[in-house]
């Protein structure tokens, strides 16, 4: 599901929000408000629960650096991604920090784990140190953590997935239609039986729903489903494929959520002694640097990792310099590669 356009199609704030909004929506004074940001033990617990009201209100975020700095410039800018074990988001994020360093800038990397509330955690502490703009993987964001983000007025880039409502920039590609385009792949190849192995991670479901909606609409309802958690891994796509196998899934077809659990997926197969892809075609994705060397070679979808990052970093720098960047909406694209898994 995408992203719903935030607070009813709320444009972004012409400033920060600041301590004296926060002191006037609560009804006390600024230094009341700064109390309970330093020494809430000291506040009235009324009053307290006025402030803190309002500030969850405005998604206010404390400067930690006011005063300390000659410029309004921090020259830095806060990226978070799910893992930084997996390579797909460090590829990305290598060019991203390469274009934003020859800028002038350094990249703060947070890891969120896949999960909204440690990503809603990290913004709120990043927001302190007032970074000059953030970069974020996926749009699938709390409301708190987005009421922050339009609070803090910084240059934001969402990166991975395509929405019609970014909450500034979006980098990325639709995860609707590659699980689309593998589906009408399947289809076209005649396979009879077919199979997912996924990860629980949010792009990862919205490619499995769409796979299975074309998979519905051709009269194919009967689909093995085998989902493992986040963060993917080899063992994960081993032990992720022999629950299909064990479950009598075999002369058919499987659409992996990543490169790496299909590098598992294939292992398992051939423990068991089947043929790939005689009994058991497979299609991963993302295209990582081993799956056209794997054995046999892996038929997979391929976007390109370091064009969203070199992109990411292109709108950021844009907003810094007060140039116009057009495109809100920048999608990169994908391409299903082929090879002897399928």
């Amino acid at each position: 599901m995408q992203s719903s356009p935030p607070e009813n199609n709320r444009t972004r704030a012409t400033r920060s929000v600041t301590l004296d909004d926060v002191a006037k929506l609560a009804g006390v004074s600024p230094i009341t408000v700064s109390r309970v940001l330093n020494h809430p033990d000291k506040v009235a617990v009324k009053t307290l629960e006025k402030v803190q009201k309002a500030i969850a209100l405005t998604g206010y975020v404390p400067n930690m650096l006011a005063g300390g700095l000659a410029s309004k410039r921090s020259r830095l800018i806060a990226a978070i991604v799910p893992s930084i074990a997996n390579s797909v988001y460090a590829e990305t994020i290598k060019f991203f920090s390469e274009r934003m360093r020859d800028a002038g800038y350094q990249v703060l990397l947070g890891e969120s784990g896949h999960k909204q509330e440690q990503e809603e955690s990290l913004i709120a502490t990043i927001l302190r140190s007032r970074p000059d703009g953030i970069f974020l993987t996926g749009i699938n964001h709390s409301p708190q953590a987005k009421k922050m983000l339009f609070a803090a007025n910084i240059p934001v880039v969402e990166t991975w997935d395509i929405t019609p409502t970014p909450l500034d920039v979006v980098v990325g590609f639709s995860h609707q239609d590659v699980g689309r385009a593998v589906a009408e792949y399947f289809v076209d190849k005649g396979f009879e039986r077919i199979g997912i192995l996924s990860a629980e991670d949010h792009r990862a479901q919205l490619r499995q729903q769409s796979f299975l909606k074309v998979l519905e609409r051709k009269g194919k309802t009967d689909v093995s489903i085998s989902t493992v958690p986040v963060p993917t891994s080899f063992l994960a796509g081993r032990i992720g494929m022999a629950r299909l196998l064990d479950e009598g899934f075999i002369d058919g077809a499987v659409f992996s959520s990543s490169d790496t659990l299909a590098q598992g997926a294939l292992a398992e197969i051939q423990s068991r002694g089947l043929e790939i892809p005689r009994q058991i075609a497979l299609v991963g994705f993302g295209d990582q640097p081993y799956a056209a060397h794997t054995v046999p070679p892996l038929t997979t979808v391929k976007f390109d990792r370091a064009l969203i990052g070199q992109k990411a970093a292109d709108a950021l720098i844009s907003r810094f310099n007060n140039e116009k960047f057009d495109q809100k909406i920048v999608d990169v694209g994908f391409q299903l590669i082929e090879r002897q898994t399928t």
